[in-house]
């Protein structure tokens, strides 16, 4: 029985399902998007879901994937922090959708439920644009599991360049109480005291909450030259962040990942002045390129993840066409061969190129937004982009 769901679009008679494997004239092929469209992540989610489907309209217009076969994604919520709800929207996309890949999941605990309870069992392959636990690198996962966005072990060790750079040398550390904050504090603590600076404490906060006074009461009494926050934008982070300006325990902050968004100057305001912070970024005739595309279709090409998204929409569709199949496992092994060295450069807005080569028997590397390089299963390299904000907006400083 096939592994996806696989529809002529002609309506003629003794219309069926197609096999396993094969390829069709007129097919559409779900995929899934699977976001924390609600949680601690919503602000960022639509501008992510907009990069991965500009990337899989893109592929569609070009009429040249499998036959002229079309993609058709399906949008799933993972809430972020649920691990019940992720599951089982995953499990609606595998099931009831017939989809034949997954763009997602994006905060990493859902990710890893996903991939242990639905991806691995069902043999989907999964590329995460945004989950970076270091957990993620070892999962068992049957190599089902990519990721376009690097791990948090070197986002710890970029975040303490930027410190020390800074003439930081004694933080407070604030983390969100999963997978995704631990993993990522276990990282930046064990750098930034190998570059010889002091964490003077590392304190788990839960989401959701309506007072932080005591978890910045706590971290206050330890002190440090500024405050740490490794947590979520729209939920616990910014809550840690309000309390510590409201009780003046801090005003300077550094900041992971996740706490990048509008959102945040918007809820803080002035306060936010001169907080130092890193996320996954690149630059770069790809990442101009992108900026452009982004812009025609009417969403922000510097939110949080976009490029990843695009990236991972992208490699699903050329994994495909270099498969010949939009066989879940044939889609699988051919990721890493579009993905990387030997073959022709792939840069966003030349999907109809890549598809063309592949097409004809060619190889392409795609390099995507971000400078793809998949080094293996769940794991990729990548560079950050360090910024400040500055006058209510993040200014970028480079790139590491």
């Amino acid at each position: 029985m096939s592994n996806f769901r696989k529809i002529f679009a002609a309506s003629v008679a003794g219309t069926a399902l197609l096999a396993a494997g094969a390829a069709s004239a007129q097919e559409e092929i779900n995929v899934g998007i699977i976001l924390g469209f609600t949680g601690p992540l919503e602000s960022i989610t639509p501008g992510m879901a907009a990069g991965a489907e500009l990337a899989f309209s893109e592929v569609n217009e070009s009429g040249l994937l499998l036959d002229g076969s079309t993609l058709n994604p399906i949008r799933a919520d993972s809430t972020c922090i649920d691990n019940a709800a992720a599951t089982a929207a995953a499990e609606r996309l595998v099931t009831t959708d017939n989809i034949a890949a997954i763009m997602g999941a994006d905060c990493s605990g859902v990710t890893i439920g996903i991939v242990n309870a639905v991806a691995v069992p069902n043999g989907v392959v999964m590329i995460s644009p945004s989950a970076t636990s270091p957990a993620l690198t070892t999962i068992e996962d049957n190599d089902y599991f990519f990721r376009t966005a690097p791990s948090d072990a070197r986002q710890g060790e970029v975040l303490t360049e930027v410190l020390t750079s800074n003439d930081i040398s004694s933080v407070a550390v604030s983390y969100t109480n999963n997978d995704y904050g631990k993993g990522f504090s276990d990282a930046f603590v064990a750098a930034f005291e190998a570059a010889g600076g002091t964490v003077t404490i590392a304190a788990p906060h839960d989401d959701g909450k309506g007072d932080y006074s005591a978890e910045v009461g706590a971290l206050a009494a330890a002190g440090g030259d500024l405050l740490v926050v490794l947590g979520y934008v729209d939920q616990g982070g910014v809550g840690i962040i309000r309390s510590s300006v409201d009780t003046g325990a801090f005003d300077r902050f550094a900041l992971g990942d996740g706490m990048y968004g509008q959102s945040l100057i918007d809820a803080i305001g002035d306060d936010l002045e001169g907080t130092l912070g890193v996320l996954p970024g690149a630059e770069g005739e790809g990442s101009e390129l992108f900026a452009g595309l982004a812009e025609t279709a009417g969403f922000d090409p510097t939110s949080s993840y976009t490029g990843e998204s695009y990236d991972a929409a992208a490699l699903i569709a050329l994994a495909m066409q270099k498969a010949g199949s939009a066989d879940r496992t044939a889609i699988r092994d051919a990721i890493l061969e579009v993905a990387n060295e030997p073959g022709e450069p792939i840069l966003p807005g030349e999907l109809a190129k890549g598809l063309q080569i592949l097409a004809d028997g060619g190889d392409i590397d795609y390099v995507g937004v971000t400078n793809v390089e998949l080094i293996g299963p769940g794991e990729a390299a990548g560079t950050y982009r360090e910024y400040i904000v500055e006058n209510g907006e993040f200014k970028t400083v480079g790139y590491r």
